[in-house]
Order: C-alpha cells, then structure tokens, then sequence
C-alpha cells in the first residue's frame, strides 16, 4: 500500500513539474497548461510509428495531433480522478514490477551469459548423443554452432534457477497452501 501512495506522490510531482517549470523556449503546443517543448516532441516523435513515414512534414502533423489527443484525454482523466482509483494504482504497481523483473533479469542473464565457457568435449559429447539416439545425420561441423548455442543457453538457464535458489534460501518465505485449493 506504502508503495502505491509513493507511486502516486512521483506521479504528481512529476505532473506538477512538468507544467511549472521555467517555459522552454520552443513551445510546439500548449494543451491548457501543459507545454509541449520542442525536445520533448522530437524524442517521443522518433520513437513513435509516425517517424518512419515519408512524407515527415505530415507525419509531424499528424503525430502533434495524437500527442495534443493524449494530453487532453490525460487531463480529463486527472479531473475525473482516474489516477487515484485503485485500479489505476494497480496498474501502475503491475507495470512497474514488470519493468524492474524485465531489466534486472536482462542485467542478470547478461553477466552470467558473460561467464558461461561449453567445453569442447562437452559439446562432442551431446553429438555424440544425438547421433547415437537417431535424431540427426548432419556432421559435427554443421550442427556445432546449434548444440554449443543451447548447451550455453541450458548452463545459463541452470545458472539463473541456481541464483533464484539461492535467493529462495536467504528470504523469508512462508506459504498458506490451504487457500490454493479453495481459491478464496
């Protein structure tokens, strides 16, 4: 709960910031009292479907007119209270657990990625294996790219399985299995 209020309290800040702030100088477009600066067009247009069209000068248009779109559907919904329902603050918690699993598991995979070495006579002895159990009749050569990739992935994924283990065992973890079978 602590942390949906936290979220809600960066969200405000930043909302009341963006507005606040001495004016930019390239104003692109005022939506009531939001500016629309010209860097901050220019970074979301790039990143945005729009920047690959053609013909730029109406897809700058067009994009203005969704963003200007965006910032008044926003500030109706901020009338109407929106961003503070439960379902909204609910939403916001989900995405940002999300977003923090989705980098730190990147980050991890990358190091350990980095410290993964397949020997070689390992990787003949999956060969081996595979040749031995009917399941190819390519050459070492031709398949040593593939086997060297996954037996590297499969070290990684014991590695990572190994890591949440470890976290397993150093954390407080207590489960009420009982409310699994009613679902209540």
């Amino acid at each position: 709960m602590k942390l949906k209020y936290f979220l809600l309290t960066v969200m405000i800040l930043a909302i009341l910031g963006c507005g606040k702030a001495t004016p930019p100088k390239n104003i692109v477009a005022q939506v009531n009292d939001y500016q629309i600066s010209l860097e901050e067009f220019e970074l979301n247009f790039l990143q945005s479907p729009y920047a690959s069209r053609n013909d730029l000068f109406e897809a700058r248009k067009d994009y203005l007119e969704s963003l200007i779109n965006q910032k008044l559907i926003i500030q109706d919904a901020q009338k109407r209270n929106v961003d503070k329902q439960k379902e909204f603050l609910s939403s916001i918690e989900h995405f940002w657990e999300q977003s923090l699993l989705t980098i730190y598991l990147g980050m991890k995979t990358k190091e350990i990625s980095g410290s993964v070495h397949v020997p070689q006579e390992a990787i003949r002895k999956l060969y081996d294996q595979m040749v031995k159990d009917g399941l190819t009749t390519k050459t070492y050569e031709e398949l040593y790219p593939q086997i060297s990739w996954q037996a590297a992935k499969d070290i990684e994924s014991r590695k990572l399985n190994d890591w949440t283990g470890e976290l397993r065992k150093t954390a407080d973890v207590k489960i009420n299995a009982n409310l699994l079978k009613d679902g209540k």
